[in-house]
């Protein structure tokens, strides 16, 4: 695992893509319960959000990240979202960066999503102001100042407060190609910052299946992505983290309480 980020120097050489199904039976269940509890804005993101914060909980492994052809442990869990304004071509788009207590419950997970949701809509974000200025920078000074970025962070020398503002530094980056009616694309992984996967899905499909006793049933599921950096755990602890990932999408339930305890990482 030492020598992999050297073999692999960069997130784009080490990307392993997956695709999951999820039933949605339970999910749409889950979801209009929590509309009836007043959560209004609930929907399928807030579920995945919420399953993979309690998967972080229980498989830290997938929280590392690679810095400096390093691998790191990360001590929060931060998740990364592109917010578009308005609906229209031509609306304007910012990301905001989402921290989440590992002990989340799903209801907790929705409070911190809408609200920092909300004033992405509504107000002018700090990832804003800086793209701003990093935008008044002439072109070839811009293209030494994003060099110099780099360099510092491969040394972990970039400031925090950079790092706070980055989109390009947390623990998953999610997408909702539903919103546009689509299904989801794989999509890459930035080889600036350390962002180790990005989480896509899209809309809802009906299929039909033949039951054992000969009749035809119609259910309806959704198509997910990931795209993950394979430097920082090995295949076995991505096929257990999927199955575990899964389960909770299946009994969405058991994300309404805390998890019983927070595995800690090796060293």
């Amino acid at each position: 695992m030492k020598i992999m980020p050297y073999i692999m120097p960069q997130r784009c050489d080490a990307c392993n893509s997956f695709r999951g199904v999820a039933e949605m039976d339970a999910i749409e269940k889950y979801v209009q319960e929590k509309r009836r509890q007043g959560m209004p804005n609930f929907t399928v993101m807030h579920v995945l959000l919420a399953c993979y914060v309690r998967l972080v909980s229980q498989r830290p492994g997938l929280n590392r990240f690679v810095s400096g052809q390093k691998i790191f442990a990360r001590d929060h869990f931060e998740a990364m979202l592109c917010v578009k304004k308005e609906m229209k071509l031509n609306s304007p788009d910012s990301v905001i960066s989402m921290v989440y207590p590992l002990d989340a419950t799903a209801a907790q997970v929705y409070e911190i999503t809408e609200k920092l949701i909300e004033e992405a809509k509504n107000e002018t974000t700090n990832f804003d102001d800086l793209a701003k200025i990093l935008d008044y920078i002439p072109g070839l000074l811009k293209k030494f100042a994003f060099w110099m970025l780099r360099v510092l962070d491969y040394f972990g020398l970039l400031p925090m407060k950079l790092k706070r503002l980055s989109p390009f530094h947390g623990s998953l980056f999610i997408t909702s190609m539903a919103s546009l009616g689509l299904p989801p694309i794989y999509h890459h992984i930035y080889n600036f910052g350390n962002v180790p996967v990005f989480l896509a899905f899209g809309i809802t499909e009906k299929k039909r299946s033949v039951k054992t006793d000969g009749s035809v049933e119609t259910k309806k599921y959704m198509n997910y992505t990931l795209v993950m950096d394979e430097r920082i755990c090995d295949g076995y602890y991505y096929a257990s983290a999927f199955r575990m990932f899964n389960g909770m999408l299946r009994n969405p339930q058991q994300l309404d309480e805390p998890p019983k305890e927070i595995a800690e990482d090796v060293d």
